[in-house]
């Protein structure tokens, strides 16, 4: 239904589509590569961005977090051939049902911690192996303690293919001095261990939570990983395989943080609180301000905060 040559056309065909069946599109502004703007019907709101290149304009709802209303938008534009919401191998799902038994699972942790590694596992699951993680009680590390996550770790690791990608402190901030992009490093290491798959397992199918613009991991894989169908979902934790990752990550990235704990003699918080700049400023009096990125995020806010 969409086929604007440019941002603009393909804004304004937009707006002429959804707003007779009770879209309003409101708060439009320029950003890099394209326009931004929300879309709302009835209580319910979402950000719609149009990035235009080279390769041409295209639609993203990447940060449209309430499913049903994605699903409702991205009916309204299904019919549309020559600009499309997501590539055909890239492929955002909303529905359990619309997701294949056999796929890996990825999953990051650290994301949010000032200090420590960020890590990324994954892990590849079939309608054999599902029954058994749901029978151990695999679910969102979110919701487990740490001890639960250790416990569940080894029996995953046990039961099905993993990898892991841990991304060292000192390393994960020269990506991001390089890179200038938090959401295009996951990508990256997202994609890295995507590939690390695929040397274990023979699959056809990804499935990865949603962040950022959808093509970003599609576009850090190489060939081989190119070849699969790659599915986005948010709170894609709440399909088992992904859920598996996010234990196996979590649980890496809490030993690693123990590591470093011992290693500076230092109890080095999660997150990133008053806590943590507390912890920061102890760690700059013993060791140096110098020594701060073998053990921390430096883009966070918080190194800001830091005496």
């Amino acid at each position: 239904m969409l086929s604007g040559k440019n941002k603009y056309d393909l804004f304004e065909e937009f707006k002429k589509l959804v707003g007779p069946l009770g879209f309003v599109v409101e708060d439009s502004k320029e950003i890099n590569y394209g326009l931004q703007f929300i879309v709302k019907k009835d209580k319910v709101s979402g950000l719609v961005r149009i990035y235009e290149s080279k390769k041409g304009v295209r639609i993203d709802f990447s940060q449209i977090k309430d499913l049903e209303f994605l699903n409702q938008i991205e009916t309204l534009i299904s019919g549309n051939k020559s600009v499309q919401s997501k590539n055909s191998r890239n492929k955002a799902v909303g529905k359990i049902k619309d997701i294949p038994s056999s796929l890996i699972g990825v999953d990051e942790s650290g994301k949010g911690d000032y200090f420590g590694p960020l890590v990324i596992a994954g892990v590849f699951v079939d309608e054999k192996t599902s029954e058994i993680l749901r029978a151990i009680g695999v679910m969102d590390s979110k919701k487990l303690s740490d001890k639960q996550i250790s416990e569940l770790a080894l029996k995953i690791k046990s039961t099905c293919p993993y990898t892991i990608v841990a991304i060292g402190n000192e390393k994960y901030n020269d990506l991001y001095t390089k890179i200038k992009n938090l959401n295009k490093l996951l990508a990256w290491g997202h994609a890295r261990t995507i590939e690390n798959m695929l040397e274990k397992v023979d699959c056809q199918s990804a499935l990865s939570d949603q962040f950022g613009d959808s093509t970003l991991i599609e576009e850090a894989l190489l060939s081989r990983g190119k070849q699969i169908r790659l599915y986005q979902r948010t709170k894609a934790e709440e399909i088992i395989a992904v859920a598996a990752a996010s234990i196996i990550a979590r649980d890496e990235f809490v030993k690693r943080l123990k590591q470093l704990s011992f290693k500076y003699n230092l109890n080095f918080p999660k997150g990133a609180s008053k806590k943590t700049i507390e912890i920061a400023n102890q760690f700059i009096l013993l060791h140096g301000k110098g020594e701060l990125a073998k053990i921390a995020k430096l883009h966070f806010k918080t190194t800001e905060q830091i005496i």
